[in-house]
């Protein structure tokens, strides 16, 4: 079994949310939803956290691939808190703007044009963060 372990961040949440208008928006509204998830106590959803979670943690595949996975399934899903939560987690992974747009173009060949509106989106995330 391959050992997990935190990934190491190049950049805290806070200097994304300073660098990116478009982050802020998203990781406040994101820390107000969990409160209001958090007061449910919901035992199933804590479970479904803690798996989201320890996904993502450095193992056989370094953190910042997965990231870039979740980046490609969450475009494929046309989810746009997904996107930004991943485009974010990425920046913060240090992984490289174009990095990221390529990620992006392995979801427009997987999920076809539908996904357009929401790699707009992703740009204008990505513009802010790499400026």
């Amino acid at each position: 079994m391959t050992e997990r372990r935190e990934p190491t961040y190049v950049y805290s949440e806070e200097q994304v949310a300073e660098k990116s208008g478009i982050a802020r928006h998203f990781i406040d509204t994101r820390t107000q939803l969990n409160r209001n998830v958090d007061q449910a106590d919901n035992f199933l959803v804590k479970r479904f956290y803690n798996l989201d979670h320890n996904t993502y943690l450095e193992g056989a595949l370094p953190a910042k691939y997965k990231e870039l996975m979740g980046l490609v399934a969450s475009a494929c899903l046309r989810c746009d808190d997904c996107i930004n939560y991943h485009i974010i987690q990425s920046y913060r992974l240090g992984v490289a703007r174009a990095e990221q747009e390529e990620a992006i173009n392995v979801a427009l060949v997987v999920g076809g044009s539908i996904v357009i509106p929401h790699l707009r989106r992703a740009y204008a995330l990505l513009a802010e963060l790499y400026a």
